[in-house]
C-alpha cells in the first residue's frame, strides 16, 4: 500500500486501495460496503436505460458521449470493488499477490478500489499572511484516482457543458 513509482515530479503512479467512494468516504461496516455497491448497481441499470433513451432520442453526441462516460466509470468501479477482493489478498504490509491459496481478502461486492494516479502539480508552504492556513505545507490537486474516477469526472463535465441536450423537454 502506498508504492510509488515517479514518472515525473507533477505525475506518480501511487497504490492505494480505496474502501469507499470518492475521497474515501465509507458508509461504514460490512452492511454499508454493501449497500453502496448494490446502489452502484441500481445507477448503473438507470444510467444504461437512460443512455439508451437518450440514443433511441438521438440527442447530441455530447450528451450521449457524457453519460456514457460516466456509465462506463461507475461500471469499472463496481468491477473493481465485486472482484479485487476475490482475486488478491491484502496489501497491509506486503505485496499483494494474485489468487493466494486462501482466497482474497474480501468478499464479492466488498472488495476495495484501486486508485493509482496522482498529479501534485504544485506543492509548497502557503504566505504566512494567508488566514487560517498561512505556513501550512500544501499539495494543489491531491486527490489519488483511477481511469474509472477520471472517466466519470470527464462525463460529469461534459453533461454539465450540454445539459440542454441531455435533458431535452
Amino acid at each position: 500500500m502506498g508504492e510509488e513509482i515517479k514518472i515525473a515530479d507533477w505525475f506518480i503512479l501511487h497504490f492505494t486501495e480505496n474502501p469507499g467512494m470518492a475521497f474515501g468516504i465509507e458508509l461504514g461496516g460490512s452492511y454499508g460496503k454493501l449497500l453502496l455497491s448494490v446502489f452502484r448497481i441500481i445507477a448503473v441499470g438507470a444510467m444504461f436505460i437512460w443512455l439508451r433513451n437518450l440514443v433511441k432520442q438521438k440527442v447530441h453526441k455530447a450528451a450521449i458521449t457524457a453519460v456514457a462516460l460516466i456509465l462506463a466509470g461507475a461500471a469499472g468501479n463496481i468491477l473493481d470493488s465485486a472482484f479485487y477482493g476475490l482475486f488478491f489478498d491484502h496489501s497491509i504490509g506486503q505485496v499483494t499477490s494474485f489468487m493466494p491459496e486462501g482466497g482474497g481478502y474480501a468478499g464479492f461486492l466488498h472488495g476495495k478500489v484501486v486508485d493509482m494516479l496522482y498529479f501534485p502539480l504544485f506543492k509548497g508552504f502557503l504566505p504566512d499572511w494567508l488566514p487560517i492556513w498561512g505556513g501550512d505545507y500544501f499539495v494543489f490537486f491531491s486527490p489519488i484516482f483511477n481511469l474509472a474516477d477520471f472517466s466519470i469526472s470527464c462525463g460529469v463535465g461534459l453533461l454539465l457543458l450540454f445539459q440542454k441536450h441531455a435533458f431535452p423537454k
